[in-house]
Parts: structure tokens; C-alpha cells; sequence
């Protein structure tokens, strides 16, 4: 995987990371805090989703060894991508769980 796609992942999940966190020990009450995290969670879902549409989408790379090179970064990144998705989802249900 390339350098670009790690450090891409890498700021997305501790973007999400942060806003957990940070959400967490908020001095709000704990429903306020929930719809505070759900909404932020679900933002950066759909920005996420957008940004791995963006990268299958992409057709800029030649045809040569370095679009084979390029498909494997892309499906390597749409791997983590989902997997993160997967984990907001998660956190979104819990979330929702805890505030019932």
C-alpha cells in the first residue's frame, strides 16, 4: 500500500478516534453527548464513503504496471475503508443501544 493511502487512513481513523474521545469526556449529559457522537460518526461515515467512490472511480492512472500497482492500493484501501465503516456503524449502534 502506498505511502498516500496509509497516511489517508490513518488521518480518517484518527479523526474519528478524536471525536470519540473527545465526545466522550465531554461535560455534557449523556444523551446530549450520543446525538453529538452519532451525528459527528455518521458525518465522517458519509465523507468516508464519498472518498472511497472517489478513489474506485478514478481512472487517471496509464495502463501499465503501475495501474496493476494502483489497483491493488485502491482495493487494499477500499478494504480498510469498509472495515472502518463497519466500526462506525458499530460504535452508532451502541451509541443508540446505551441511549434506550
Amino acid at each position: 500500500m502506498s505511502k498516500t493511502s496509509q497516511t489517508l487512513i490513518a488521518f480518517v481513523a484518527g479523526c474519528a478516534t478524536g471525536a470519540v474521545v473527545g465526545l466522550l469526556y465531554a461535560p455534557e449529559k449523556g444523551a446530549v453527548t450520543r446525538d453529538r457522537l452519532t451525528y459527528r460518526l455518521s458525518k465522517y461515515r458519509d465523507q468516508l464513503r464519498d472518498l472511497l467512490e472517489n478513489v474506485l472511480n478514478s481512472d487517471s492512472l496509464p495502463e501499465s504496471l503501475a495501474k496493476v500497482e494502483g489497483q491493488r492500493v485502491v482495493n487494499d484501501a477500499r478494504e480498510k475503508a469498509e472495515k472502518l465503516l463497519e466500526d462506525v456503524d458499530r460504535l452508532m449502534a451502541q451509541i443508540k443501544q446505551q441511549g434506550s
